[in-house]
């Protein structure tokens, strides 16, 4: 099967703000749908590619009434694992109203502002926290929170710059209920 989309999860994740695929090193993660992942044995992989030959879930004849790909979804809205799932409901009816295309897309913006804040804040310990705030808050919020930390850590050092950011982003998410941590 020719897989278009490697870095979309067939649940509906989306990779691109995942920690794993930030990674430098053999634990990288490049995608869910990536050679690697595909041998790791997820029952999504070998129910959607593996025996239906669909890419996602939502393209799935059966996804309304499959009792697995509910339970994920319904475990999402209050549970996540090593990667953020909070979004997770967004983002399939993104995916589902406006396509592929325009999710992807999406999610290009927001990897390419996890991008700066791995680059600029993170001090070693923040990378979950800002692949969780990239998923969470939106891509206008994440500049806000950008600009003010910038503007308040000016050429401080990177813990200094982390701690600006942070307090931006928290600000940010609790001016929208929003939570910027793993819900376990």
């Amino acid at each position: 099967m020719d897989i278009q989309y490697p870095e979309i999860g067939i649940c509906g994740l989306s990779c691109r703000l995942c920690p794993r695929y930030h990674t430098e090193g053999e634990s990288r993660c490049f995608g869910c749908k990536t050679e690697s992942r595909m041998a790791a044995g997820c029952p999504f992989i070998t129910c959607a590619i593996k025996k239906k030959h669909v890419e996602f879930c939502g393209d799935c004849e059966d996804s309304l009434s499959c009792d697995k790909w509910k339970k994920h979804r319904e475990a999402g809205k209050s549970h996540d694992s090593f990667k953020c799932y909070q979004k997770l409901e967004d983002d399939i009816a993104c995916i589902q109203e406006h396509g592929i295309l325009q999710f992807v897309e999406s999610q290009k913006v927001r990897e390419e502002l996890l991008k700066v804040m791995l680059q600029e804040f993170n001090e070693g310990r923040s990378k979950s926290y800002y692949c969780i705030a990239a998923t969470v808050l939106t891509p206008d919020e994440l500049r806000d929170a950008l600009e003010e930390a910038r503007r308040k850590a000016g050429g401080a050092d990177v813990k200094s710059r982390s701690i600006a950011l942070h307090a931006a982003l928290d600000k940010a998410a609790a001016g929208k209920g929003r939570i910027l941590r793993l819900r376990k």
